[in-house]
């Protein structure tokens, strides 16, 4: 049987956080599903392409590494109705801190009551990816800081580019 996992996030831009979580998650699944939650009230900062074409291109040896096949889609609904489409028993979370914990344990809940056959997975973040958010990486970007610490190199090109442009 195959076990697949899904990780959902606005991956706006893909921090190294993110890069943990996958590594981690590759080590749980026989295939790994990277669904970027597309919402029309949110103006993201890279195009739901651009971001898949990210995830695809740091992500994609992470899981070459185990041998796991990684998807990267898009959705714009419930993550336990992306599971399902998408044949995910697992969704993986990642937490930083209790903050976190406190609000993914209450989703985890709600996604239980919708959704039984899902199971969701915590995986804590490593301790020097713990501090990064997606948030203050376009922050500092935008200000014209290095972000390059917070995210894969490819990521802080892209970042740069986009505010030389702004």
């Amino acid at each position: 049987m195959t076990r697949v996992a899904l990780y959902t996030g606005s991956f706006d831009p893909v921090t190294n956080g993110h890069l943990d979580v996958v590594r981690q998650a590759c080590r749980l699944a026989d295939r790994l599903v990277l669904a970027i939650g597309v919402h029309s009230s949110k103006t993201p900062l890279f195009t739901a392409e651009e971001r898949a074409d990210l995830l695809r291109a740091v992500c994609g040896p992470l899981a070459a590494e185990t041998g796991t096949a990684l998807d990267v889609v898009t959705f714009d609904g419930l993550a336990v109705d992306a599971a399902r489409r998408h044949g995910a028993t697992l969704i993986v979370r990642g937490l930083r801190d209790g903050t976190d914990f406190d609000y993914e344990i209450q989703m985890a809940s709600m996604n239980a009551a919708m959704a039984p056959e899902v199971q969701t997975v915590f995986l804590p973040a490593s301790p020097p990816v713990r501090p990064i958010t997606a948030t203050l990486v376009r922050q500092i970007a935008g200000m014209g800081g290095d972000a390059s610490a917070f995210v894969p190199g490819l990521v802080a090109e892209r970042l740069k580019a986009k505010f030389k442009r702004q």
